[in-house]
């Protein structure tokens, strides 16, 4: 019995080993899935709903941050990341009912954070976008070469948001969300 035991209890510290070793080598996509599947054992731990909800951030799975943020509220630095999840997820569902439903969120102020969605809905609800086509371009101030493509991709039975990013006009980066 005992020998189970150590066998079990080294399992699960190999398991946040992994989610640590995927975070460390940007494998956030990895990451992630690692602490989806290891989340009941270590909901009261903040440090690993910090990580684990770090990683999905990373990886795009921005709905995923609505478990860990709720874990994260003894200290303020807890609240403040719970804050900084919370956010960014209200900011991708405003966005995406806005795209999808014709709904003016122009004016709407959230916290800024530096995260590219963020960034999107900011320059979004200040209306300042060209739009063609159906596609929302944008010019952000702090990066002269950079230009973000919005747009509602509707291949497939749930549209998706989408966030194309483009350095010195050459296609960069797809940021996917639904």
């Amino acid at each position: 019995m005992v020998m189970s035991l150590s066998f079990l209890s080294w399992t699960h510290a190999a398991d946040v080993k992994d989610l640590f070793d995927y975070y460390n080598k940007k494998e956030y996509e990895k990451a992630c899935k690692v602490g989806l599947r290891i989340f009941n054992r270590y909901k009261k731990d903040s440090k690993f709903l910090m990580l684990y909800g770090l990683s999905c951030l990373k990886a795009d799975y921005i709905d995923r941050l609505a478990v860990p943020l709720t874990g994260l509220r003894k200290t303020k630095a807890e609240r403040a990341n719970a804050s900084y999840f919370a956010t960014i997820l209200l900011q991708k569902k405003l966005l995406y009912h806005s795209l999808l439903d014709d709904v003016d969120i122009s004016g709407l102020k959230l916290p800024y954070t530096d995260y590219i969605l963020s960034k999107v809905f900011d320059m979004y609800t200040r209306k300042e976008y060209r739009k063609e086509n159906g596609v929302y371009i944008f010019h952000p101030e702090d990066s002269r070469n950079t230009t973000y493509k919005l747009y509602i991709d509707r291949n497939g039975t749930i549209p998706k948001m989408v966030i194309d990013v483009y350095e010195n006009d050459h296609f960069f980066k797809r940021h996917r969300y639904w």
